[in-house]
């Protein structure tokens, strides 16, 4: 989790689409910067509903070179993976930069920031060497060097992968860091094996028979969860697991789930949480309905930051078809937070749009899972044509694939303010950065994604049009 990119607020100059998106709906382009940021905050690399992982590694080299501001892309780089946790795009991009910013002074200190765990620089080397080959820049060895050279016994031994076809060792090798004790063993295969719940498991498997095999895995489980060697995501992948073979511990489960401090600092997704409850409806586990209780909980924990919104407020959902997986569990979820913690009206949309009332009593994940996603196409002039209100702030979820109606509501939306006498503030958030938008970028503040820091984000937007790409551009880059 993560994930928004912000372009230019509100004026009253007149626009008319200029592109249109995969649907052949009318829409806007962004300029190739914001449209980079948008998808380097959204993108997993994987097949999605419009586009193939391919083609999103394509668009990706192909917004590197449309910015033609290299510390530009380096910095949103580094903001991705140091703030929102992105990893395997933010692996590319710097795999990518490897082959064009030899010799500029701050590459070895870029190199050196994007390494959080050693593996980011497996992976980057990887990238770099299936692409490009040999030999490896200097500034990335050097950067990786200075970047490896930070990490201890436990931390190389943890990512060194010794299963992969290339592994830590490999790097290491290849970059030649400054010797230290720890990557002094690692080259003599010396590291002992770091005791994480992976290795612990492992041994577990090692045991004789089919029932010594249980009882070790159960054993396992039990201290790791006691112990607290699990962390956030790590426990949320592995509810099944925990209830299947440690229900005993399931209290413990529960608190750790439910602690507030753990939820803010984990950098787990909205989408995780909700991966962890389909987990929970999908068969009887001993201890679930407690679990349940902890990780509703754990997603009312994310309300203590969401700022209290002066007037009243819109929340337009997309239910149509395209929003399917990841953009549904997320938009839901937002949805039902602003609702909850805001008071927000809330509409869905898809061919048309309706209110939806929801019962704010509710916890948010309740809330959230009884939303219902109709289908059929995506029409936006519908959110203007149905808001029975004025608003001071109309929040829009979708993945912009805008088609029903012509597309781009620019008609619709002029004529919502006449009729109101308002002129409100538009939030539209692409929840998957396919890189069109339904409304111009100098009429309304348009976003890409999610994530925790998003409110923080909208409030500075009142005093900063371009709050996000400012953050971008003031991400040190050394040199």
């Amino acid at each position: 989790m993560a994930k928004f990119s912000i372009l230019k607020a509100l004026s009253r100059g007149k626009s008319e689409p200029n592109t249109v998106n995969f649907e052949g709906g009318r829409a806007f382009t962004q300029t190739a910067k914001l449209e980079f940021v948008s998808i380097l905050l959204t993108t997993f690399l994987e097949d999605e509903f419009y586009r193939s992982e391919k083609q999103t590694t394509e668009k990706i080299r192909e917004l590197i070179a449309k910015v033609d501001d290299v510390r530009f892309v380096a910095k949103a780089a580094l903001y991705a993976r140091n703030t929102h946790g992105m990893r395997s795009v933010s692996h590319m991009v710097a795999g990518e930069l490897a082959k064009s910013v030899k010799g500029a002074t701050w590459s070895k200190s870029f190199f050196n920031q994007i390494v959080r765990r050693p593996d980011d620089a497996v992976e980057t080397l990887a990238y770099y060497l299936a692409v490009y080959g040999r030999p490896v820049p200097n500034s990335l060895k050097k950067g990786f060097g200075a970047a490896l050279g930070r990490f201890d016994e436990y931390q190389l031994a943890k990512y060194r992968r010794d299963h992969g076809s290339f592994k830590l060792v490999d790097a290491v090798n290849l970059v030649r860091p400054k010797s230290t004790p720890a990557l002094s063993k690692l080259i003599r295969g010396e590291l002992a094996p770091a005791q994480t719940w992976e290795t612990k498991l492992t041994q577990a498997g090692e045991a004789e028979t089919a029932e010594q095999v249980v009882a070790a895995k159960s054993q396992a489980w039990c201290e790791m969860v006691r112990e607290r060697k699990l962390g956030y995501l790590a426990l949320l992948r592995n509810v099944r697991n925990i209830l299947t073979h440690a229900s005993e511990v399931v209290d413990e489960l529960c608190i750790q789930l439910a602690d507030e401090r753990a939820v803010r600092r984990s950098l787990v997704f909205p989408f995780q949480f909700l991966a962890a409850v389909d987990v929970l409806n999908q068969g009887n586990l001993k201890g679930a309905d407690r679990v349940m209780d902890a990780l509703n909980q754990a997603i009312d924990h994310s309300l203590v930051n969401v700022p209290k919104f002066g007037g009243a407020t819109l929340v337009a959902l997309d239910s149509s078809a395209s929003m399917e997986g990841r953009p549904q569990t997320i938009g839901s979820l937002f949805a039902a937070t602003f609702v909850k913690a805001s008071g927000a009206d809330l509409m869905i949309f898809s061919d048309d749009a309706r209110y939806l009332s929801l019962n704010r009593r509710d916890t948010t994940l309740t809330m959230a899972n009884s939303i219902p996603f109709a289908s059929g196409g995506t029409n936006f002039n519908a959110i203007f044509q149905r808001a029975n209100r004025a608003y001071d702030r109309i929040v829009i979820l979708s993945d912009m694939q805008g088609w029903v109606g012509g597309g781009a509501p620019v008609q619709s939306f002029a004529q919502y303010q006449k009729r109101h006498a308002i002129a409100p503030r538009i939030y539209s958030f692409d929840l998957k950065g396919y890189g069109t938008m339904q409304f111009p970028q100098e009429r309304v503040y348009c976003l890409a994604g999610w994530s925790d820091r998003v409110f923080a984000i909208m409030q500075k937007l009142d005093r900063d049009p371009q709050a996000l790409i400012h953050e971008v551009e003031s991400v040190p880059l050394e040199g």
